[in-house]
């Protein structure tokens, strides 16, 4: 007898990968999120992250060997220890962590020596951020905070200066109402969609969406090389435009 297809919260839900080989992905993302949201945990902290983009978050940090990891959006902070986690491994590296309050943010995450806190708005604390990051040091930045448009697309703008040629500003949840019918519409893909319109500088890296499933869609951005033929035509259009 076939099974039935599970639904999220149904009573007939299996947990069982066998039992659900015809749930479909529109199916399947809800799922994920629920166990997101409702107990996933990084050495006991509380963490909302898809595991899919956390593992490729480890490939760019391995890859790229940022010096400063900028997290615009901490929540509960696990995510932040897991970037100092990453960053222990690799002998490298610290984080910045900026939200409008670490009150859930527990003591382990507080006082790990890579990482330091910054509370309010995070366009409103660009200039304290940027006097944190040191001449010449790259940067990744994670914006993960409200996910409204006007918000995503402000801090794209505002912290982009940060990332230097062939490193990320990688966007989260781009998901909302792209793959899940929830968070703001618009929200963060159209404010990727916008950002990348406006600002030639920036690409949409899709290769970093291999596990297909991913909480970020078009939300891995790349500073485009200043060194390749385009990057220099780029450059030469500026200079003519007066810019």
């Amino acid at each position: 007898m076939k099974p039935k297809t599970a639904q999220l919260g149904g009573p007939c839900m299996s947990r069982h990968m066998e039992d659900n080989l015809d749930m479909t992905l529109a199916e399947l993302l809800p799922r994920m999120q629920h166990r997101i949201l409702s107990g996933m945990t990084w050495f006991g902290v509380r963490v909302l992250k898809c595991p899919n983009d956390f593992w490729m978050y480890q490939e760019i940090l391995f890859e790229r060997r940022p010096d400063v990891i900028v997290e615009i959006g901490n929540a509960y902070g696990g995510s932040t220890l897991a970037l100092a986690h990453l960053c222990d491994l690799l002998g490298h590296g610290r984080v910045i962590g900026v939200d409008l309050s670490h009150g859930g943010v527990p003591d382990v995450v507080r006082r790990h020596p890579r990482v330091r806190l910054f509370e309010g708005d995070a366009c409103a604390l660009y200039g304290t951020v940027r006097n944190e990051v040191r001449k010449g040091e790259r940067v990744l930045v994670i914006e993960d905070s409200s996910h409204t448009f006007e918000n995503t697309l402000a801090v794209l703008r505002t912290y982009s200066p940060l990332v230097k040629p062939r490193d990320y500003f990688i966007v989260e949840d781009s998901i909302c109402h792209h793959g899940l019918s929830e968070g703001p519409s618009p929200g963060p893909f159209e404010a990727i969609e916008a950002f990348v319109a406006e600002n030639p500088d920036f690409e949409i890296d899709r290769s970093r969406e291999a596990f297909v499933v991913t909480w970020n869609p078009k939300g891995y951005l790349r500073r485009r090389d200043d060194d390749s033929i385009g990057g220099k035509l780029r450059r030469l259009g500026k200079r003519l435009a007066g810019e």
